[in-house]
């Protein structure tokens, strides 16, 4: 007589838990990992591959230079945009520098490229992932097309520098699908950031942590990025050459793709970003921070490139000034109350202590 009532009570309870609506965080940071982070990545994937024909092509003689170098602007987007979503595998053993190594405060990226090419003449992808991280990514590959001192155009200097730039482009190809293919496994990324518990977050609170966390970096960086040249850390005095991607004057288009995609973590697909987990108490919040994204993109909307010219007057600094002040009220909206308000406690970010 106590069975069939016990029996009730269990069906009834597991049907009322398959009809509550799943939690909230889980649901976006699972959003967040598929319809973001995955075809950013994936992305990055077909703009390295790409690189990775263009370069041959190049060499080989069956594209030009104007060719090569647009097929690297498009790979450079690619990894600007990637960079606020620099969670997981990507993010560890040095692998964002394999890709970019930036800042070169002592032009360690324009010596070493010649170093290793009177050293190895002829190296290919294989020795190249042995080499320094400096030599291994876009910022080697954009020296050798665009650096003032170097013309690819001049048969004797494409023949000395071609096997370097076709290793650049195979090793970043090889590194983009390692990365890609490590998302998509059976326990990578984007099932870590989906079903909880895992391996890697004891609950989805957590990995919706580590995205804020992530996010905040982010921000903080795209300040680094323009507050350097701006000689925000030197007085005020400009250092244009440490920009990010400086030679193909690709300063500003890098720092609006990496500002969009940071955008797109804050307001998801369908409203399944971080904005979404905020109750309808904190709509004010909300606001600020969309109001804030938008601040920023009209500042810099306004900036006509390249930076090094807005550098050199009066009149071009007060702009990047206004657009780095915007850039930092982002980051503390993020670091300070978007964290209060999802109860996350961020400690220390990856740009502590550069």
């Amino acid at each position: 007589m106590f069975r069939p009532k016990l029996l009730f009570t269990s069906l009834a309870a597991f049907a009322i838990a398959a009809c509550s609506p799943q939690d909230p965080q889980a649901v976006t940071s699972a959003a967040i990992a598929k319809q973001v982070i995955l075809p950013t990545y994936s992305r990055w994937v077909d703009a390295d591959r790409q690189l990775s024909i263009s370069a041959l092509a190049f060499c080989q003689g069956t594209s030009d230079l104007d060719t090569a170098r647009a097929d690297f602007l498009h790979a450079q987007k690619a990894w600007a945009e990637l960079q606020p979503l620099l969670i997981g595998p990507l993010a560890e053993g040095n692998r964002a520098w394999q890709v970019q190594f930036w800042p070169d405060k002592k032009n360690l990226v324009g010596r070493q490229v010649e170093q290793l090419v009177s050293a190895q003449p002829q190296i290919n992808a294989d020795a190249l992932s042995k080499s320094s991280v400096v030599v291994q990514g876009l910022s080697a590959y954009e020296y050798i097309l665009f650096d003032a001192n170097v013309d690819m155009a001049n048969t004797e200097q494409k023949t000395r520098y071609c096997p370097l730039l076709i290793a650049i482009g195979e090793r970043q190809k090889a590194l983009a699908e390692e990365i890609l293919t490590g998302w998509n496994s059976t326990d990578g990324m984007l099932a870590q950031l989906s079903k909880f518990p895992n391996p890697r977050y004891a609950d989805a609170h957590e990995a919706i942590a580590e995205l804020l966390r992530v996010q905040v970096t982010a921000l903080d960086s795209l300040k680094k990025k323009l507050g350097t040249p701006l000689g925000r850390q030197t007085k005020g005095i400009p250092q244009p050459f440490q920009a990010d991607a400086w030679r193909s004057k690709a300063s500003l288009s890098s720092l609006e793709a990496s500002l969009i995609s940071a955008e797109t973590v804050w307001s998801g697909v369908d409203n399944h970003g971080l904005r979404g987990l905020l109750p309808a108490e904190q709509k004010p919040l909300a606001d600020k921070i969309d109001a804030a994204y938008a601040a920023s993109r009209q500042l810099l909307s306004a900036l006509k490139p390249p930076l090094t010219d807005l550098l050199a007057t009066d009149a071009g600094r007060q702009q990047l000034n206004a657009f780095y002040d915007s850039l930092n009220a982002l980051h503390r909206l993020h670091e300070g109350e978007l964290a209060k308000a999802l109860g996350i406690q961020l400690g220390f970010n990856a740009n502590d202590g550069d």
